[in-house]
């Protein structure tokens, strides 16, 4: 399994919306708005890098109100 931290930006006043509807994906382990230079960060899980790779193309980014995303795959050192 490969885990990761996706960064989201989104549309000014989305963030709580956005989290909510990501919260929801089957694969994400948890979503949360925060304050930085991100909104949302989002836990997710996936069989391999490809796959993570297409759910954040074919699943996170379809919600409405992201701008932007930054995919970070947890390493196991």
């Amino acid at each position: 399994m490969v885990s990761a931290y996706i960064l989201l930006n989104t549309e000014v006043g989305k963030a709580r919306s956005v989290a909510q509807e990501c919260a929801g994906i089957e694969g994400v382990l948890k979503a949360d708005a925060t304050s930085g230079p991100y909104d949302v960060v989002v836990l997710a899980q996936a069989r391999s890098v490809d796959e993570l790779g297409k759910f954040v193309v074919a699943e996170v980014r379809l919600v409405d109100g992201i701008t932007r995303t930054l995919t970070c795959p947890l390493l196991q050192v």
